[in-house]
């Protein structure tokens, strides 16, 4: 296991969707045991693969004492509104508040390709919302909306240059 650097707002890997991972062997254990790893470390809820450089769909969470990891998610339920306070590792710094579903269904696979379900609400349903959305490309802030999205661009100009 390997804490990796994390890609900030301007890496292209950021914007790209993930391929899905199709294969579920040694290198797969070592990108879960690296996402887990990198997640663990505090004030992290979530870790998605493309913020480490790896263009798969992977993720790993660590919300409120639950953590683990999935493989392919796909948001298979969502219910309710939640709005709260969002960021995000790869744009240090900036929090918005954004409106997820209160509470989240999510399906895919383990390290060895058996199917895994993972059920969340409040900010675990945030949680795999967001770190769902990196593996499309889609950062938090693509999800604001009038002043919110307005401050959140207008704190990220303002930012020292990284």
């Amino acid at each position: 296991m390997t804490i990796q650097p994390l890609r900030l707002l301007g890496d292209p890997v950021l914007r790209t969707a993930c391929d899905p991972v199709t294969r579920f062997d040694a290198a797969t254990s070592r990108l879960v045991d690296d996402l887990l790893g990198s997640v663990l470390r505090p004030d992290r809820a979530g870790l998605a693969a493309p913020q480490i450089g790896v263009s798969l769909a992977a993720f790993s969470y660590n919300v409120e004492g639950r953590h683990g990891y999935i493989l392919n998610p796909v948001i298979t339920e969502t219910s309710g509104e939640y709005d709260g306070p969002e960021g995000c590792l790869s744009i240090p710094g900036i929090t918005a508040s954004t409106l997820r579903a209160m509470h989240t269904v999510v399906t895919g696979t383990d390290r060895r390709g058996d199917p895994v379900t993972i059920a969340g609400s409040g900010e675990l349903s945030r949680c795999l919302q967001h770190e769902t959305d990196h593996l499309r490309g889609i950062l938090y802030i693509d999800r604001l909306t009038g002043q919110h999205r307005k401050d959140a661009l207008r704190q990220i100009r303002h930012q020292p240059a990284r």
